[in-house]
């Protein structure tokens, strides 16, 4: 057995019963005497005495050639997917393979020898092909799904990633910090994933939603710049940017530190990323763009816009509330929502806002316009209406009847061409917008000419509103981040305290990071002062008592004098998916959740023994399926 270090591409390796792996061989190995292990992808006889063998490792593929019948029957009598270990020459192919990297050799073997016998004649799917496959067997599967070189190669992404995050936090000052996995339920958003104290009855741990409180005692503590690469745990639904359970993010935090001392660090630590090891090579270069979320929301019908789209929104209210257009009108009763396909709903028919999304140079077909349309409302839950103006200036198509009478007005708010197409939105405002917001993305993204595919743009969301009325409660709540320093300080919440402001026109020094329409992270500069967290809560009807019973450790510890600091926290697993150009967030995570937060390959959550219970303390009603 070679147990030697061996030097490949500069990298020490130590090998183990080989002396390369499956993607190294080349020309210059010709002659050498090797031993190869790996999986045995492939066999294939092509007459008697000859056949070929494709062996695999996580390094690349060699081709085998049998030569003998006894090498051929050898071969032949090892399952697909068994590890095998390969002694034998290294020659010259006389049929090269230019898509192969070792595609210029061959091993002739001397002997072949199985490691690991795979027992089944049959696999729940092709390798090779596994993505192809239905998604329950893959992650069921997953250890056989994960040896698809184009499965492994985003965990390998991921792998790099990391360490060049570690990396470019440790070149900026940062600490690498971990912080508790067991800790107290606290109220920050998201349901908890709760464990059972063995030796407190009656008590619960619960995993940490985020390293939140941790971090923020940190800088109490007076460590300056904190990062992890921080394991979260909430008990929410999942979705396609989204894994149920667990995630990580690039967890941070800085002492004595603004909001521009934030910003510097991200805009100086990611963009060198995306563009090392993104699908594309191009991203937004410092300083990003910075969106108010009141602007955001008019212009772009969202808070996580994708600024590769060049469309934009525009408030048409005013021009066309009066139209003849019953989803239009800025109030209409029952009967005429019912009659406009139900696009208001009896009760809500008051406070109509219309919004118009202009797509100029529009050459698409009339039914490329209803397909388009029809995915605009199944992604909204909203209806969608639209009219073009002609080449010869004329509005005509889609509720152009309601509009052509009141052209020039039109015209003018909209600055219409001839071949634009205008699709509107109606309804309250935050479904006017929403509703916009998706006609942007959708036409955007479908529509040749409006989208910038090929780059990473970024944008900083700020100014977010402190408060906004709940909808459950009626009353003023938190709208974000409770623990958010407001805007002015102490001062404005004294000036609404007062009656001198609406407490919903307070802004937080709160701020979102989104990248390409995918919102990548939450941060702000924290409320670091007791005086101003008291009064803050007590715009929600919640005292100094209700502060220190939910939040004890932070109250006390910044009763003790905390530094002004700020944080955010990028999310790894949907910044791993966005580089690798993935739709779902599962394709790279080593062993993902279904989406029903199941773990189908450890069988995971499952039922516990009657004697684990009682150790815990526990009785449970539900009974076993």
């Amino acid at each position: 057995m070679d147990c030697g270090v061996h030097y490949r591409n500069g990298v020490d390796i130590m090998m183990q019963s080989r002396t390369h792996n499956c993607g190294e061989l080349r020309i210059s190995n010709v002659g050498e005497s090797v031993t190869l292990v790996g999986w045995l992808e492939n066999m294939r006889e092509v007459g008697s005495g000859l056949g070929f063998v494709v062996l695999r490792d996580f390094y690349g593929t060699t081709q085998i050639v049998l030569e003998t019948e006894e090498m051929v029957k050898t071969a032949k009598a090892i399952n697909k997917e068994s590890t095998i270990s390969v002694k034998g020459l290294v020659r010259e192919r006389s049929s090269k393979n230019p898509k192969q990297e070792t595609g210029d050799i061959e091993v002739v073997p001397e002997s072949i020898t199985v490691l690991g016998r795979c027992r089944y004649n049959e696999l729940p799917f092709e390798i090779n092909h596994s993505r192809e496959a239905d998604e329950t067997a893959r992650l069921k599967y997953r250890y056989l799904d994960l040896r698809n070189p184009e499965v492994k190669k985003n965990i390998i992404l991921r792998c790099n990633v990391i360490a060049a995050l570690r990396q470019a936090m440790t070149e900026h000052g940062f600490m690498e910090i971990t912080t508790p996995i067991l800790t107290a339920s606290s109220p920050e958003g998201a349901r908890d994933y709760l464990v059972p104290a063995r030796k407190h009855p009656g008590k619960f741990y619960a995993l940490p939603q985020a390293p939140q409180q941790f971090k923020q005692l940190l800088m109490t503590a007076g460590f300056d710049r904190y990062f992890q690469i921080a394991p979260c745990f909430r008990d929410e639904d999942a979705r396609g940017d989204r894994s149920p359970g667990e995630f990580y993010q690039l967890d941070m935090e800085m002492a004595f530190a603004t909001q521009e001392d934030v910003f510097s660090v991200c805009e100086d630590v990611l963009p060198p990323v995306f563009e090392k090891f993104g699908t594309y090579d191009r991203a937004s270069k410092a300083p990003f763009t910075r969106i108010p979320y009141l602007e955001a929301m008019e212009k772009y019908g969202s808070d996580k816009p994708d600024l590769r789209i060049d469309l934009t929104v525009t408030d048409v209210t005013e021009t066309l509330k009066d139209c003849g257009f019953g989803p239009f009108a800025s109030t209409v009763s029952a009967e005429a929502a019912e009659a406009s396909e139900g696009a208001l709903t009896a009760g809500a028919a008051t406070g109509v806002r219309i919004k118009a999304v202009v797509i100029s140079d529009f050459k698409e077909s009339r039914k490329f316009i209803d397909k388009t349309i029809g995915d605009v409302e199944v992604q909204s839950g909203n209806k969608a209406y639209w009219f073009r103006m002609d080449e010869n200036g004329e509005l005509v198509g889609g509720i152009s009847k309601f509009v052509a009478p009141i052209k020039d007005a039109v015209v003018s708010a909209l600055s219409l061409k001839a071949g634009d197409l205008v699709v509107l939105s109606s309804g309250k405002l935050t479904a006017a917008q929403k509703t916009a917001g998706v006609i942007v993305k959708t036409f955007g993204a479908a529509v040749p000419g409006h989208m910038d595919k090929e780059k990473y743009e970024f944008c900083w969301i700020v100014d977010f509103p402190m408060y906004e009325i709940g909808e459950e409660s009626g009353e003023l709540e938190f709208c974000h981040n409770p623990f958010s320093m407001p805007s002015g300080g102490l001062e404005t919440l004294l000036k609404a305290e007062r009656g001198e402001i609406d407490p919903l026109t307070i802004t937080a020094d709160q701020y979102d990071l989104v990248v390409n329409g995918i919102e990548l992270s939450s941060g702000a500069v924290r409320n670091h002062d007791p005086e101003i967290m008291i009064k803050a809560f007590e715009m929600v009807r919640l005292g100094e008592e209700d502060v220190k019973a939910k939040f004890p450790a932070m109250y006390n510890a910044f009763c003790y004098g905390a530094p002004p600091h700020a944080g955010i926290a990028p999310g790894v697993d949907r910044m791993v998916m966005l580089l690798a150009g993935e739709d779902s967030i599962r394709e790279i995570i080593p062993f993902p959740m279904n989406k029903n937060a199941q773990d189908i390959m450890m069988g995971a959550p499952s039922y516990v023994t009657d004697k684990q219970l009682e150790e815990l303390h526990i009785k449970t009603t539900a009974t076993e399926e």
